[in-house]
């Protein structure tokens, strides 16, 4: 036998299982402390998934016992009550590595490798010898299946022990896993503790239980009984398409004609431009896909691309649906981090969603600015990936790397340099939502750089800081006014008060005097939560102290978008835009004051806790906001555009054929054009 032969005997097919069994560090399992964080992580992320997709809000119970101290031995054990698993399909989601069902589906999704939760097997079976045990209850069944399951790595294949039917009481569903495994639990930043806490800000639909190893309880309790809405599974984007993929997706396809190809295995593709992608191809619209040679192949990769052009310009194609996102909504931002960091001021924002290689994105940010947090150390940082928390490998993350890009010391946070994390007492939080997370490794605890995403993300924070900014410049002003005022109130009447005594004269008064010193008109807002009623009460009272009457219209946001209503509104006013309110008022006297007060309806503690206040008129309103009035015009568009019917031509049928042609849902009309600006109340647009 040669050198060659003997060499190419010695080669064999290596299971996955068994790669990473020896490579579990790819997996986040490369320390104790990490190894029991991903465990938690992976078997509290299956089981949120399995709720939402089951529409039960999630009561999530996780523990953590002590074994043998020496030997740093731990016990997980993760309950929830999901809709449970099948006896038929438990070995194949706990034993079976990239077995899912997330993998293949365009969707937003926690797991997207079905790896995590054999991964966990894995690890436990590799550092104590035991294997998982899994007790699950389905509706159908009186009894939950009991199964202890280990892994044959050779095989990425699941071992079954001890199978057995047992009673669960009056639970109706649900899945727990135990599992013995080498780990170090600890206190801090980088801990269970943290990871949950983050998982509750940015899934406040869930409520969630911790017993630690000393037995003590952590709850963080649903602050919402409305679970995030369902997202759908959409067809790729020829824009995210490789030249192999497309091969595949020719060579396996059954349809007859080249047109109702394009449409049916692609989202974006209208009948339109169905027949101009086979035009500037150069492909026959009656052509079999299958029939198509390597050549043809890569012409129609390269029209996807927009390097084949049609009267000097690239094929227009429709953005991807949006449906396949599930964004956490500002609203629920605000409460997450109200719940968990005790702050007054919190300010947040969604970006419209955007595609990348064509899969669907969305960035959302929060700040939370205020006492509890130190003053002089880095921002706390919390990253999220589809509602997933990342708390490992923050310097190389792309959400970390969006932060250090903004200048934030024009937004009142210290940061040497103009550069890396700034300082400050405040939390940031950024959230990707995406149909295709690319992270750094397989561990999923960092985002890897990507230009769009990038872009997204910075835009975010500006906007952020720009509310930061005026939050404490308004904070300021009101600050010196207040001083000022009560300066004012003590020393002009002492000097009266002194005055009048020594010249026998009665005490003058001051209204006049005192309004003619202050020379400033002043908003006091504040927004209270009304626990009797179950209402947010907002008082706004504009004082003149200046020597004139003035005239104003003022303006205040408030939560419209998120179903609230206003009632108790003495005062009237008019609508200008959605969620933003005005009242005319025709004349306020010198030394006199207005008060506005309304209430909000159908919100619950802590939606809303601060309201934006803007004026019209010559004399600055300390305390508000003058309005700009492009930006509301720009509001108005936007509310128009997203209202406005899909443009015909790019819904419309010219196949001839009686097939059902993908349409755009209105909210992504505007964006379809290529219209991806985003006006808010607190800054530009974009």
């Amino acid at each position: 036998m040669s050198i060659a032969e003997k060499m190419a005997a010695n080669q064999k097919q290596v299971a996955i299982s068994e790669f990473f069994e020896k490579n579990k560090h790819f997996l986040g399992f490369d320390t104790l402390n990490r190894a029991l964080i991903t465990a938690v992580k992976e078997a509290v992320d299956n089981a949120l998934d399995a709720c939402e997709e089951a529409r039960i809000l999630p009561d999530i119970i996780v523990k953590i016992t002590k074994l043998d101290n020496k030997k740093d031995i731990l016990q997980l054990e993760v309950e929830d009550n999901g809709p449970g698993i099948p006896r038929s399909s438990i070995e194949k989601v706990f034993g079976q590595l990239l077995f899912g069902s997330r993998f293949h589906a365009i969707r937003q999704s926690r797991g997207q490798q079905g790896i995590g939760i054999t991964g966990v097997v894995m690890y436990a079976q590799l550092t104590t010898g035991d294997p998982t045990h899994v007790e699950s209850k389905i509706a159908k069944e009186a009894t939950a299946v009991s199964v202890d399951i280990g892994l044959d790595t050779r095989k990425n294949k699941a071992i079954k022990s001890n199978q057995d039917r047992i009673d669960w009481g009056e639970k109706v569903h649900g899945l727990k896993v135990k599992t013995k495994m080498k780990a170090k639990y600890q206190r801090g930043r980088q801990s269970v503790w943290q990871y949950l806490r983050m998982t509750s800000i940015v899934n406040p639909h869930a409520d969630i239980l911790f017993i630690d190893p000393d037995g003590e309880k952590h709850h963080w309790q649903r602050v919402t009984e409305r679970l995030p809405g369902r997202v759908e599974a959409i067809k790729p984007h020829p824009n995210g398409i490789e030249l192999g993929q497309l091969q595949r997706l020719c060579s396996e396809s059954s349809e007859s004609r080249m047109t109702t190809f394009l449409r049916r295995t692609f989202s974006g593709v209208s009948g339109r431009a169905a027949k101009e992608l086979c035009e500037v191809a150069e492909l026959e619209e009656k052509l079999k896909p299958k029939s198509l040679s390597p050549q043809k192949v890569r012409a129609l990769l390269e029209a996807f691309q927009g390097e084949r052009l049609l009267k000097g310009k690239p094929v227009k194609l429709l953005n991807p649906p949006t449906s396949c996102l599930s964004p956490i909504e500002e609203l629920l931002i605000k409460k997450g981090l109200s719940k968990t960091i005790d702050s007054k001021f919190v300010t947040t924002m969604t970006r419209v969603p955007s595609v990348t290689q064509g899969n669907p994105f969305q960035v959302e940010v929060g700040l939370i600015f205020g006492d509890g947090m130190a003053a002089d150390k880095p921002v706390e940082i919390l990253r999220f990936a589809n509602r997933v928390p990342l708390m490992y490998q923050q310097g190389g993350c792309l959400l970390t790397k969006a932060i250090e890009s903004v200048d934030w010391r024009q937004y009142g946070l210290d940061q040497a340099g103009g550069r890396g994390v700034p300082k400050g007492p405040a939390a940031i939080l950024v959230h990707l939502a995406s149909t295709n997370v690319q992270f750094t490794s397989e561990a999923k605890e960092a985002l890897s750089d990507n230009e769009n995403v990038m872009e997204e993300a910075r835009k975010a924070m500006l906007e952020m800081g720009r509310g930061l900014r005026k939050h404490l410049e308004k904070q300021k002003k009101m600050g010196k006014t207040k001083e000022k005022f009560e300066l004012i109130n003590d020393i002009i009447p002492a000097i009266a008060e002194k005055s009048a005594s020594l010249l026998d004269l009665p005490i003058p008064d001051l209204a006049a005097s005192i309004t003619k010193i202050m020379s400033a008109v002043i908003a006091e807002i504040t927004t209270t939560w009304n626990k009797e009623t179950k209402q947010t009460d907002v008082h706004i009272i504009l004082y003149n102290y200046t020597s004139r009457a003035r005239s104003y219209t003022m303006l205040v946001n408030w939560p419209e978008r998120q179903g609230a209503t206003m009632v108790g509104n003495e005062l009237g006013g008019r609508k200008e835009a959605l969620g933003v309110w005005a009242w005319k008022l025709e004349t306020l006297q010198p030394g006199s004051q207005t008060v506005i007060t309304y209430s909000l309806e159908g919100l619950e503690k802590g939606d809303w806790n601060e309201t934006d206040v803007f004026y019209r008129g010559s004399q600055e309103v300390i305390g508000a906001t003058k309005m700009d009035e492009k930006l509301l015009d720009e509001i108005r568009r936007q509310e128009q555009a997203a209202d406005a019917p899909t443009p015909e031509e790019d819904i419309e049928d010219t196949d001839g054929e009686d097939e059902t042609v993908e349409a755009v849902p209105k909210s992504e009309a505007a964006h379809a054009t290529g219209d991806t600006k985003q006006t808010t109340l607190f800054g530009g647009d974009y």
